[in-house]
């Protein structure tokens, strides 16, 4: 009995330690559009929707802000496989911006580091605007997660320290005005990958001559997957747990950009033993989406010659696929 313990608690028999549950995950693939609320980080909502789906494997193609809402699609199973597609997407944004007030961040959640006079009017900001469409210079904002030495940006910027970054360029495909008021305003940006629009929000602030932060964003849209399509995770939470599965798309919806290659059982079979299929067709080019007779099998590439070589496939019974199919 040690000094702390009591006669009557050296007595008290002790209570078996409980063992801790296992969760038992379930394999579920396809793709989620989900329509992230703001205020909550992207890990958080793959967390939350893998949760109510009790998926086993999960992904998502590229993080979105805590700051910002709007269209998140989350990958199961095998879709993860296909995640990089969208990384690489163009994608859509609607932005509210600011005027007058500086932030070190670049956005609602950092410090004001300076304030300035807005004296802006509309024929001064579509100006400005004409001259960020197309092919722009940007440098990407220290609050970002690249890496310098190993090490994120926004470390850095955390630190107080400032490192010296190199402008990139991007693409803005389409810049609209869609709201302005005397020191805000709203645009819709149809941009390339790589495109920080904080980055724009700060650039049309310095070029309008009264700085600006982003104040609200919000994605619409990601290479085909538009945020119309999107569920949010109060809709996921309230479908029964059976029809879940239900709102996810298929795998191959993050391919559908590819054309569509259709192969019988036996060189179904033999592409999925990494086999080169001599199809002989002349000119083929690029990356196919690829079925078999029992569905979608994932990605091959042409080779010269008119010749498929797999180049991302899903897992699947090789046996289904026999000469006879």
């Amino acid at each position: 009995m040690t000094e702390a313990q009591s006669p009557e608690a050296a007595a008290r028999p002790r209570r078996p330690k409980q063992p801790q549950r296992k969760i038992i995950r379930r394999i579920v693939d396809g793709v989620l559009l989900l329509d992230k609320p703001q205020g909550m980080s992207s890990n958080g909502a793959l967390q939350a929707a893998r949760r109510l789906l009790n998926a086993a494997k999960a992904g998502h193609t590229g993080t979105l802000d805590p700051m910002a809402s709007g269209l998140l699609p989350l990958t199961f199973g095998e879709a993860t496989k296909f995640s990089q597609m969208l990384l690489d997407a163009d994608k859509t944004y609607e932005a509210v911006v600011q005027l007058g007030v500086e932030t070190d961040s670049g956005d609602a959640e950092g410090s004001v580091v300076a304030t300035h006079p807005v004296a802006v009017d509309l024929a001064q900001l579509e100006a400005v605007l004409a001259r960020f469409r197309g092919e722009i210079e940007q440098v990407p904002p220290m609050y970002s997660a690249l890496k310098r030495n190993g090490k994120a940006l926004y470390e850095y910027a955390r630190a107080g320290i400032e490192v010296e970054r190199e402008a990139r360029r991007v693409t803005i495909h389409a810049l609209d005005l869609l709201d302005f008021g005397a020191d805000r305003f709203t645009i819709r940006v149809a941009c390339s990958k790589g495109t920080y629009i904080r980055s724009l929000a700060m650039d049309i602030g310095a070029a309008l001559g009264c700085g600006a932060h982003l104040c609200a964003l919000r994605r619409t849209h990601i290479g085909p997957f538009d945020v119309t399509d999107a569920v949010s995770l109060g809709a996921l939470e309230a479908c029964a747990a059976e029809a879940r599965d239900g709102l996810l798309a298929s795998a191959d919806a993050l391919v559908a950009v590819y054309p569509e290659l259709r192969l019988d059982g036996e060189q179904a079979r033999g592409l999925l033993q990494g086999r080169v299929l001599p199809l002989g067709r002349a000119g083929a080019e690029g990356l196919v989406r690829v079925y078999g007779p029992k569905g979608f099998l994932g990605l091959g590439q042409w080779q010269d010659g008119g010749k498929l070589v797999a180049r991302r496939l899903i897992a699947t019974d090789g046996g289904a696929f026999d000469a006879s199919a």
